[in-house]
């Protein structure tokens, strides 16, 4: 069985094998409380970031790697388009764009945001990985306005990438999405392999929950 170490970025892993229908478990992981002491996980990611997986002798990190590896190892799927489909361009794009474009700056903002001294929370680098930000979600918001999915017709896993930055900007109040992806992002939601993956996934369920209720307070 697959096991799933840590929540964050291991929402896009578990919402993944709920899609694709593939038995995993999800092994917490407490980055707030330390790891120092965890030496399972520690053997797995000596590094010490969340998620990693293990699949009998394979261990792998970064999530969008661990997105690709199953795909391919228990594919095919038609969460992601053949090489020589129409969608395929459009996939590969935004499978990666979701991290490299928007979740990795936005943590660069969020973590200035809420721990760095207070002098330097908006410092020229937080404000620069903001901008970098909203310029990469600008061709999100190009691309919905062609189609319904980001890949096309069709919810690929380049959704799942990109639906969890924007509910991890969403969530952590430094950004407030458009109306165009909050459409996006509700419709999404409402499929049955999301509620799975938040059912599995507690801390994450708990944060929503908490977020939203401040947003109707």
């Amino acid at each position: 069985m697959i096991t799933v170490f840590g929540e964050g970025r291991g929402f896009r892993v578990v919402w993944l094998l709920e899609e694709m229908g593939l038995p995993y478990r999800l092994r917490p992981v407490d980055l707030i409380a330390g790891i120092e002491d965890d030496a399972e996980f520690l053997a797995i990611n000596p590094a010490g970031f969340i998620p990693a997986i293990r699949d009998g002798d394979v261990t792998m990190v970064e999530s969008i790697a661990i997105m690709e590896y199953l795909m391919a190892r228990y594919g095919p799927t038609p969460l992601a388009p053949h090489a020589h489909a129409s969608a395929f361009p459009a996939y590969q794009q935004f499978l990666h764009l979701g991290e490299a474009g928007l979740a990795a700056f936005m943590y660069l903002v969020v973590v200035s945001r809420n721990l760095a001294p207070e002098a330097e929370r908006h410092n020229w680098g937080a404000r620069k990985a903001l901008e970098v930000f909203e310029s990469r979600l600008g061709l999100v918001t190009r691309q919905l306005a062609r189609s319904p999915y980001l890949a096309g017709e069709m919810f690929t896993a380049a959704d799942i990438s990109v639906t969890y930055a924007l509910e991890f900007a969403r969530r952590t109040g430094v950004f407030t999405l458009g109306e165009a992806e909050r459409d996006y992002v509700a419709r999404i939601r409402e499929r049955d392999s999301y509620k799975r993956a938040m059912e599995t996934c507690q801390d994450t369920k708990a944060w929503d929950a908490e977020v939203s209720g401040q947003s109707r307070s």
